[in-house]
């Protein structure tokens, strides 16, 4: 495989989520042309609308490919192998793709886009530390709950922030094609342990809500989730949480050169930042 390290524009695929729009910053900060995408910005791209893929693809030299909702979902497949073709048929000369840990769906997903013959680094990424801070966990943690069914498993959750240090660093330097990471943070924490951690960085008290999968399931219907949709991400989070992740990695320290940003730190700037209210 070659590598090309004189990439003058790389798309960023959803770049409003919550790694999408660190790595695109990152990018810029380095003089990186970055090609922002998104269903509703200048850059339009929409992982449920292929129309859109070749526009946001053409004159590109690299992408970062994250799926939404999860690599490991319905569809996911199939959308990587078409994306893969596009990509290879735009010209890309590489990808990199952030995948889930521990999930042997995405794992096919993955494939499917390697199949495409376009080089390609995969970050197989724990649960991000940001759950807790942006999008709809917040709001509960907010009221003074940390509500999933996890039971007592520990996960070493992942900084969003450091996962884009290592993407931007697979974008841009030389090492990363054909290399497969698993990235976490430093240490294990249980949910009960994340509440605590989070309740000290805020000052205020929170707990952990463990909830059955089915209550769970529930809770995401009355949010607003389509049944099927809240069944699917049940299956997941079930799955996911039955211990198999519970260990660390020294993916970060392998790419970077440095240590994950502990979970403790994490906590004290998303409460000073007013996450929480």
């Amino acid at each position: 495989m070659t590598e090309n390290l004189k990439q003058e524009t790389v798309l960023v695929t959803a770049a409003t989520g919550k790694t999408g729009h660190r790595v695109a910053e990152r990018l810029a900060a380095r003089g990186v042309q970055v090609r922002a995408g998104s269903r509703k910005g200048e850059v339009v791209f929409d992982w449920e609308n292929q129309s859109t893929w070749a526009p946001a693809l053409r004159g590109a030299d690299a992408a970062y490919v994250t799926y939404f909702p999860d690599l490991a979902g319905p569809g996911a497949v199939e959308a990587m192998q078409a994306f893969g073709l596009a990509a290879a048929g735009s010209g890309v000369g590489r990808l990199v793709l952030l995948s889930g840990r521990g999930e042997p769906d995405a794992v096919t997903a993955e494939s499917a886009l390697r199949a495409a013959g376009v080089d390609l680094t995969v970050v197989r990424a724990s649960f991000f530390a940001q759950n807790f801070s942006e999008g709809p966990m917040a709001a509960g943690v907010a009221e003074g709950a940390v509500v999933f069914p996890a039971g007592g498993t520990a996960e070493p959750f992942i900084d969003a922030d450091d996962l884009a240090d290592v993407m931007v660093a697979a974008l841009t330097e030389p090492g990363h094609v054909g290399q497969t990471y698993e990235v976490t943070g430093s240490r294990l924490l249980t949910f009960e342990e994340v509440a605590a951690e989070i309740g000290r960085a805020a000052g205020r008290d929170v707990r952990y809500l463990a909830v059955s999968g089915e209550e769970y399931k529930g809770m995401l219907q009355e949010a607003g989730f389509p049944a099927p949709d809240a069944e699917w991400l049940v299956e997941l989070f079930t799955m996911l949480m039955d211990g198999h992740n519970a260990s660390v990695t020294d993916g970060v320290r392998q790419i970077l050169g440095r240590e994950p940003r502990d979970f403790t730190l994490f906590a004290q700037g998303a409460a000073a930042a007013g996450a929480w209210g």
